[in-house]
C-alpha cells in the first residue's frame, strides 16, 4: 500500500465516522450527506464540542 491508498482509506474512514455520528445525532439523511462530505472536519468538530 502506498501513501495515496492510505490517504484514500483515511478519507473514507473519516466520512464513514462522520455519517454515523451525524445520523445518531440528527436522524437526517441530508445532514449525514453534508457531514460525510466534510469527513474528518466534522469528526474533530464533534469531538471538541461534545
Amino acid at each position: 500500500m502506498d501513501r495515496s491508498d492510505a490517504a484514500r482509506g483515511g478519507i473514507g474512514l473519516g466520512s464513514a465516522i462522520a455519517v454515523a455520528i451525524s445520523w445518531s445525532v440528527n436522524k437526517s439523511i441530508i445532514w449525514a450527506i453534508i457531514h460525510g462530505l466534510l469527513g474528518w472536519i466534522y469528526v474533530v468538530y464533534y469531538a471538541i464540542v461534545r
